[in-house]
């Protein structure tokens, strides 16, 4: 018998606070559009495990392991029963820049694993996917896109009423653009709003491999990199146009959704190591220079850092890599704490041949863009550029190796539940 506790929690700071996702000079909060949640699900079959959703760009894997360490502590679990999946919303504070914050959400997060304990309950649980045309990919002549939108059923045991929907998409929570100061969940709030309000139960909602998959819907004032093209809408109701595309098509399937309450449910995590060169100062100037003439981006803190590395006599890099699964019966969700671009899903569906096995990136923190060894060759804002900003939370200056991307993937399939 599988067991369900819910429990969500308001996130939101109640002063201003540094946003976090956008390159701009000042990036202070300036009001609220929509709260920010963190909502938990505990599903108990033998074991606890823990599934977290939060409106977050992310937090870097330091601070991500505080908070699951804290949870599985109230759990009796290990870590690795504990799963975070952040939103990867650009409209939300940085936790990293506030300590403050950091700690509210930890101590709202944590009443709300409470509450989830104490009121748990049976459940039957099925799942499906629809597709839904929500999102662009960015990368030049690239067409690659995942048009599934998971859903993960649960109803209740007595008369099969509905307790919980899990829905997974793949777009950027970036709908806002960087003319927006207000904090929101972005689109993430808005598909959360509208199921509830459908089908009277709580939504949460997972990204995706959403690397280079930008919105398909946005509003902005100004056209960004990522909105150019006839292939983007520029909408002021863009966050409820993503929405009512989820909605439409999910209304078409849930009903029909079958349930079993007999499920084998599982999580756990495998590790491996990978490695990125630190570049020589002559190919570091010349990426930097790249920088700033397409994206304005000032890489001189990272020069400094790259030649704090050579003096140190450090030329490679290395990192600890945490694959962290979560299965109900054929359903399963993989996460990394990387932005995965959008083939690392589509690669591992078809291999496994289940189209129910769902490969996401900001899971258990949001460390660097993961490009695929294709896209790493073509080089750009996900494979350099962006490191120049976000180097320093990532204790790395520059890009795994060109076949990281090979081996995370067969890493992953190698240990997905399907091929044990």
């Amino acid at each position: 018998m599988i067991k369900l506790g819910y429990a969500e929690t308001d996130i939101t700071p109640d002063i201003p606070l540094q946003l976090v996702g956008f390159n701009r000079a000042d990036n202070t909060s300036r009001g609220v559009l929509k709260p920010l949640l963190a909502q938990v699900s505990i599903w108990e079959s033998e074991k606890c495990h823990c599934l977290i959703t939060i409106d977050s760009i992310g937090f870097k894997k330091e601070l991500a392991d505080i908070l699951r360490i804290k949870v599985s502590n109230i759990l009796e679990v290990s870590c690795d029963k504990v799963m975070l999946c952040f939103s990867h919303c650009h409209s939300a504070p940085d936790v990293d820049n506030s300590e403050e914050y950091f700690e509210m959400v930890c101590r709202n997060v944590l009443m709300a694993v409470h509450s989830a304990m104490a009121n748990m309950y049976p459940v039957s649980v099925g799942w499906d996917n629809v597709e839904v045309d929500i999102g662009v990919n960015r990368r030049e002549d690239n067409i690659s896109l995942d048009k599934r939108a998971g859903i993960l059923k649960v109803c209740g045991l007595e008369k099969g009423e509905r307790k919980l929907l899990l829905i997974r998409v793949t777009a950027h929570c970036n709908v806002l653009k960087r003319d927006n100061y207000l904090i929101s969940p972005d689109y993430f709030g808005s598909i959360r709003e509208l199921l509830q309000e459908k089908y009277g139960c709580p939504i949460m909602v997972i990204q995706g491999s959403a690397g280079n998959i930008a919105p398909k819907y946005f509003n902005s004032a100004e056209t960004p990199i990522d909105a150019r093209g006839p292939q983007y809408i520029r909408s002021n109701t863009a966050l409820e146009d993503m929405a009512a595309v989820v909605c439409e098509k999910l209304s078409q399937r849930i009903a029909l959704i079958e349930v079993a309450d007999t499920l084998a449910v599982d999580m756990y995590s495998r590790e491996m190591r990978l490695y990125a060169d630190v570049p020589s100062l002559a190919v570091a100037e010349k990426i930097a220079e790249e920088a700033r003439n397409y994206c304005g981006i000032d890489g001189t803190s990272w020069l400094e850092e790259i030649k704090r590395l050579h003096n140190a006599g450090v030329y490679r890099q290395e990192e600890t890599i945490e694959v962290q699964y979560f299965a109900i019966g054929k359903w399963c969700i993989c996460g990394v704490p990387y932005e995965l671009m959008v083939e690392f899903a589509l690669e591992s569906i078809e291999k496994l041949n289940n189209p129910f096995f769902y490969v996401n990136g900001y899971t258990n923190g949001c460390l660097s863009y993961f490009p695929t060894g294709e896209e790493y060759d073509k080089g750009g804002y996900e494979v350099y550029w962006s490191i120049l900003i976000y180097y320093k939370y990532f204790n790395r200056v520059f890009p795994f190796e060109r076949d990281s991307a090979y081996k995370l993937i067969e890493f992953i399939l190698k240990n997905a539940p399907m091929a044990e």
